[in-house]
């Protein structure tokens, strides 16, 4: 029961107190962006007795909104397929965060307690198995729209995340070369410790292009600008084109959730994970320990959030020519080169 309560509370931690508030928050910060590059001002009308909090007050209007506007079912629809595709879309973000360890072991009760929800060994195999499920998240719910634009974006959608999850799976092999582990603890552990005695041994130093190619891919696997073919506004294209109210909501969110993921993913692989450096060994109590632990670790997913917000507002939007050769005759063979390299380099070594 005492193990049944802790998985409980971590599960509610790392998906309500992480993955949905940042989330949340990321629909205020990409809006409050936007306005500040293009010299607008962005959200400020919505307000609580003359509170407007700097815009915050347009989160719960906006969940409020979706919560009550009509939820429209278009005649001949797939009904059952298009029920249940923005639940698909969402359910891998939802689940692929349960292998991410987000601070250090507890030793309470008589228990060691692990700040992670699902310490598996074959934690990367679990991660990329379960986040393919969002491809057919968002075909299926093109297709069960009846519609030929949605249809249309949903090719789209589902061409460029296949092939671009390709390109995933090859820039972490590398990583997997270097740390010699599938187990996401073991690989942050191997993060601990410094180069010359002040330079912490994250892995962005030793995989530094594994990490360039992971990011480039992992953003046109979240669908987001310079990648957004699959909705591409200017051609009136969406695969969620029919869908409105709480449905539309989900796929939304679902965008958003997948950028903390990412971020999460990458802090794991490439930033020592929860590790806080230099401080780590100067405190003695394993609360403070794991209390630094966990703010470290939702600094380093806020600060690769605001990268990919960055990129998403600064740079314009690919052809889809262009961004498939991208893949198949850019990142592809470069990736395989990086697995030939670091290969070589660990054999000779």
């Amino acid at each position: 029961m005492f193990l049944f309560v802790i998985t409980l509370l971590k599960i509610l931690f790392i998906v309500l107190g992480v993955v949905l508030t940042i989330g949340s928050l990321l629909i205020w910060a990409e809006r409050k962006q936007s306005s500040m590059i293009q010299d607008r001002i962005g959200p400020n009308r919505a307000s609580v007795l003359g509170l407007r909090l700097y815009g915050l007050i347009h989160l719960p209007a906006d969940g409020l909104k979706m919560l009550f506007k009509e939820d429209f079912t278009p005649e001949r629809v797939e009904r059952f397929i298009f029920e249940i595709a923005p639940c698909l879309s969402l359910f891998p973000a939802l689940v692929t965060i349960a292998v991410i360890p987000f601070g250090p072991d507890i030793s309470w009760a008589g228990h060691t307690i692990k700040l992670q929800v699902a310490d598996v060994s074959i934690g990367i195999l679990y991660m990329f198995a379960l986040s393919g499920i969002g491809i057919y998240g968002v075909f299926l719910g093109a297709w069960a729209s009846n519609n030929k634009w949605a249809l249309l974006g949903g090719l789209r959608a589902a061409a460029q995340m296949l092939s671009y999850e390709l390109v995933l799976g090859l820039s972490l092999v590398p990583a997997l070369l270097y740390y010699g582990s599938l187990r996401m603890s073991e690989i942050v552990a191997a993060q601990t410790g410094y180069w010359l005695g002040f330079v912490p041994k994250w892995g962005i130093f030793p995989l530094l292009p594994a990490f360039l190619v992971f990011l480039i891919a992992a953003v046109a696997e979240t669908k987001r600008a310079p990648f957004d073919l699959p909705e591409g506004e200017s051609e009136i294209i969406g695969y969620f084109i029919e869908y409105s109210g709480l449905k539309f909501g989900m796929f939304f969110l679902a965008e958003f959730m997948e950028v903390v993921v990412l971020a999460a993913v990458l802090t794991t692989f490439f930033f020592g994970g929860w590790h806080f450096p230099w401080i780590d060994g100067l405190v003695d109590s394993q609360w403070i320990r794991a209390i630094l632990g966990i703010a470290a670790f939702i600094v380093k997913i806020l600060v690769l959030c605001y990268l990919q917000l960055l990129i998403r507002w600064s740079l314009p939007r690919f052809r889809y020519d262009q961004l498939m050769r991208l893949c198949w005759k850019n990142l592809l063979p470069i990736g395989l080169f990086l697995i030939f390299a670091y290969a070589s380099a660990l054999l000779v070594l």
